[in-house]
Parts: C-alpha cells; structure tokens; sequence
C-alpha cells in the first residue's frame, strides 16, 4: 500500500485552515509539518512548527506544499519548493509582482517542477456546462459580458490580516484575479481594459471599489464592478453554493453572457435563447430554460486534482503560467487606474521585458 503524501502548509490561516481541513479528512495524504511567524498560533495541530520554509524542507521529507501565507511571502516560498524539486500549490496571486511571477514560471519550467495556482473556482462543475453552451449554436456568437463581485468584508476580516489593507492586498489582487481567470476560461484572452477606482468608503491605501471595462481579443466586450464594502450579494461566493461559511442566494447571478442568439445567467444557469425556427428579434420570444446543476467543493476538488498532479497523473490545471497570465490583467487594470487610459494587455507584457514569454 501507498503511503500518504506528506504535506506542508505554510500559512494557517482563514485559507491554511481550510487546505489543512481537507487534508485531514483524507487517508491518501498527511499534514506533515505547518509554516509561520507565530507558532504557538499553530499549537493545536500536533506537528512539526517552522518559521520558513526552506527550513522545513530541509529538516523532513516533504512530498508537496501548498502556500497559503499572505501575498508578501509567495514568491520566496514557492521559490524555495521549486529548488527542492517539491510540487506546490500556491494561493493567489501566485506573488505580488508581474517580475517574480515571471521568474516563477521560467523556473517551474526549467527544472520541471509542478507549481498549481489556487484558483480554486476552476473547478467547479458549473464551469464546462456553462461553456458548453456558450460554445453553441444556442447562443451563437458571444457579444457582451457583466459581471460583479460585490460584498461586504467585515472589520475583522482587515484586523485578522492588516496586510490585506496595503499594498499588496486589495480586492484586485485578492479577489478580482479569480474573475479574470473565469473570464478568460469563458471569453478568452483580454486584449485591453480601462478602469476607474476609489477608496473612499474605507479610506486604506487599497482600492475598495473598481469599475471596469474590457474588450476581449476575439471580439466581446465587457463590464466588471468590484467592491469589497458593498452590501449585496451579486458575487461569485454568495451566488455559487460552493462554499457553507457563506449565506447562499441560489436564485440569484454574479455573471452574465450575451451572445447573437442567447443569454446565459450565471450560476443560477438560466438561459433564454432563439429557437431553431424564429429568427433573433426583440419582437420574438425567447425559449427558456435551465442548465443542469452540480455543485461540488471546488477546494476539495482542487486537492483532488493536486494530488493527481503530485503522483504525475496530471498537468496542473491552473500552472503557474496560467497564474502570471492572469496577474498580468490585473497589472493592466491597476495601470488603467493610474493613468486613467485604455490599457493593453500586450503593453504591460511588453514593458516587463522585450523577449515574450516563450
């Protein structure tokens, strides 16, 4: 018999105590040792305690880690596994510049060592049923897209980690990096974005509210509003189901896709479309409809998959240059914000270095 996998965590924190759940409720793989600056936070868990990584990988003989730690720390942790041929999972964003982000991948890629981004919603059964039908003759060609994430994060979530109130933090990095991974698996890539933003309700030196526009490479445009101190429930954790710390609005969207011939809801998966015979008319009706529901744990999914990934029974899904792909959008919007100009994708890539990313 196998024996389990031995995992690190480093970061045991409100993301760290949901991997180390997971694991532990496994038979196939172990919590073997937990990383951070305050052990005795850490106590509880009856395993071996370490300030650094790179220390844990050299006292135990680790399998795989996943990164959970604040932003700040990715880069050299991920770094430090990559150098010990160790498999990790890493939350995102995957570092906090486009620069190390990049070094990541090269590294990844040269010395062959799996590194999976945690963007966890990827996968969500929702996700190849909505394409599927975005993909079809039902809705046609795609035209448009809305989409928000708006939600009220409470005091205690900043006073839990100040750094999510510095640069650094910010629900664009945190938050809307998770949308721009689902916009670009459902519409492709981003050719260019504009983007307005403000701090006034909160006053840190993050944004905590952004609005933002989109034009997609293969044509559809797009809308995204972003809020972390917004009393609704129009995003992606309080419409999907997927996660029960959240109140669920099963009814309700956070997405929405237009195409010649149909429109699709999302995650509720209503959709409205032409049929075969009428033609696309405001004056004819539409037929409606609904699209089959599976809600799973994307988290738990996610593990699954890593574990996969470890064992090499699979690439990983989310790689780290898929990782560095998607912050280098949210360096565009950022950009868009400070110059207050369209921004292009390409642009942004092009300044980080003359040479693309091969």
């Amino acid at each position: 018999m196998n024996k389990p996998l031995k995992i690190l965590v480093s970061g045991p924190g409100l993301s760290g105590k949901q991997h180390i759940a997971l694991i532990e409720k496994r038979t196939d793989c172990q919590l073997a040792a937990i990383v951070t600056p305050e052990p005795h936070a850490a106590s509880s868990f009856n395993v071996p305690l370490f300030t650094s990584v790179e220390n844990a990988l050299a006292a135990l003989p680790i399998d795989a880690a996943i990164i959970s730690s604040p932003n700040a720390f990715h880069a050299e942790q991920t770094l430090a596994c990559i150098n010990h041929g160790v498999p990790v999972l890493v939350e995102k964003p995957m570092t906090e510049s486009l620069q190390t982000a990049r070094t990541l991948v090269e590294l990844s890629e040269l010395h062959h060592v799996p590194v999976l981004v945690g963007h966890h919603r990827a996968y969500s059964p929702l996700l190849k049923v909505a394409k599927k039908f975005l993909n079809s003759s039902q809705f046609g060609k795609a035209v448009a897209f809305q989409g928000t994430a708006l939600f009220y994060k409470p005091d205690n979530y900043f006073e839990a980690g100040p750094w999510r109130a510095k640069h650094g933090g910010g629900p664009l990095l945190i938050n809307l990096i998770h949308e721009v991974g689902l916009m670009r698996f459902f519409l492709g890539e981003i050719e260019s974005v504009t983007a307005i933003a403000s701090h006034t309700i909160r006053k840190f030196e993050v944004e905590d509210t952004v609005a933002i526009t989109l034009r997609f490479k293969n044509g559809p445009l797009g809308t995204f509003l972003l809020s972390d101190c917004a009393a609704s429930n129009k995003s992606w954790e309080l419409t999907s189901g997927e996660n029960p710390s959240y109140p669920t609005h099963p009814e309700d969207d956070c997405y929405h896709f237009v195409g010649t011939n149909g429109s699709l809801d999302f995650p509720s998966m209503n959709v409205r479309y032409y049929k075969q015979d009428i033609a696309p008319s405001w004056w004819n009706a539409f037929h409606n409809d609904r699209l089959p529901i599976n809600r799973q744990d994307p988290l738990q999914k996610q593990l699954e998959h890593f574990i996969d990934v470890i064992h090499h029974k699979a690439s990983p899904l989310v790689s780290a240059r898929d990782g560095y792909l998607n912050m280098l959008v949210v360096q565009a919007i950022n950009d868009a914000i400070n110059t207050q100009r369209t921004v292009h994708i390409a642009d942004v890539a092009e300044q980080l270095t003359k040479k693309p990313l091969s």
